[in-house]
């Protein structure tokens, strides 16, 4: 039969990966080693074997857990508290789990798919929507952050398999990442919002957000009416007109080429898109812009446009005409 160990507020996750011997040896006699329960809820085993298992043939079913945050717990003589407010950002090192923990409960009660785009966190509410890029290669996924880990090392997401082999690197094992916290993920099935959300997993966060919530969001969300591009729009009586100047919108810049393509294609619908290299630090990044406008009006029109779409944070440049 099975084994688990019982440690109070930290429910079923799949998170467990490889920690099982540093328990022992740090807590030892304070954990209690039981053997299979007829009843998970007085005794609620924290991961991996000891989880209980779908019984069920076929495909598992998604949501189905429960909003869960919970307080603080120890593992392996750290401290972790879990907060309904994480950290917007996070880098740090991430690993993937899979067929050791497919088909068991995860920490707030789903069940673990390694083909689905999930992970695990130490600290983020259950469930949640996370953004994940892989910062040695560009890639990025959005996954549903289910689950309780990882604890080893210094590990600070764990990734399904699928998605781990999303971001590419499932053989290598882990990789330095970029951890975005979007915020709650619906209780109920997903799969149609996960899939939208990473249709345009590129765009800025703002997108995701809207997204989320529900809004339209224009043509960056699958879909979704393209927004139209309003008429006219009301400029400061200040802004200043540069003779012999174009105007551009810079909307976003990345270090993967594909992404900036990705993202030029979806604003395309709101005026001349490009995108241009520029070396910074010995760096080549794709930066994504609109224009050239003639005038401020014309760059301000595009901006607003892309606003409705759910791009907040783009900006006007001047360029200034050069003359030989």
């Amino acid at each position: 039969m099975d084994r688990f160990f019982v440690l109070p507020e930290v429910k079923n996750g799949a998170g467990w990966r490889g920690t099982r011997l540093a328990l022992l040896a740090v807590m030892g006699g304070a954990l209690l080693l039981a053997g299979c329960s007829s009843s998970s809820d007085k005794l609620d085993p924290f991961a991996g074997t000891g989880s209980p298992k779908y019984a069920k043939s076929g495909p598992l079913p998604k949501g189905g857990g429960r909003r869960h945050v919970g307080k603080p717990y120890t593992i392996a003589g750290k401290t972790y508290y879990p907060t309904p407010n994480p950290k917007p950002v996070e880098v740090g090192l991430a690993s993937w789990y899979g067929p050791k923990f497919h088909r068991r409960k995860t920490s707030n009660g789903e069940w673990f798919d390694m083909y689905y785009l999930s992970a695990a966190h130490k600290t983020m509410p259950l469930p949640s929507y996370a953004r994940v890029t892989n910062l040695e290669n560009g890639r990025t996924v959005v996954v549903r952050v289910n689950d309780r880990g990882p604890f080893v090392g210094t590990r600070i997401i764990d990734l399904s398999m699928a998605a781990a082999e999303q971001l590419g690197y499932k053989r290598k094992g882990k990789a330095r990442v970029r951890v975005e916290y979007l915020g709650p993920a619906p209780l109920g099935d997903d799969r149609r919002l996960l899939a939208k959300l990473n249709r345009v997993k590129d765009a800025p966060k703002a997108t995701l957000l809207a997204a989320i919530r529900g809004a339209d969001t224009g043509t960056m969300v699958a879909g979704a009416a393209p927004v139209q591009t309003p008429r006219a729009y009301a400029v400061p009586a200040r802004a200043e007109v540069v003779r012999d100047a174009s105007y551009l919108v810079q909307v976003a810049s990345f270090a993967d080429r594909e992404r900036a393509m990705a993202l030029t294609r979806s604003i395309s619908p709101y005026g001349p898109a490009r995108v241009v290299p520029a070396e910074v630090n010995g760096m080549t990044f794709w930066r994504v812009q609109m224009g050239p406008f003639p005038n401020p009006q014309a760059a301000g029109a595009a901006q607003q446009a892309v606003a409705q779409a759910g791009i907040y944070d783009a900006r006007i440049i001047t360029v200034q005409a050069t003359r030989g």
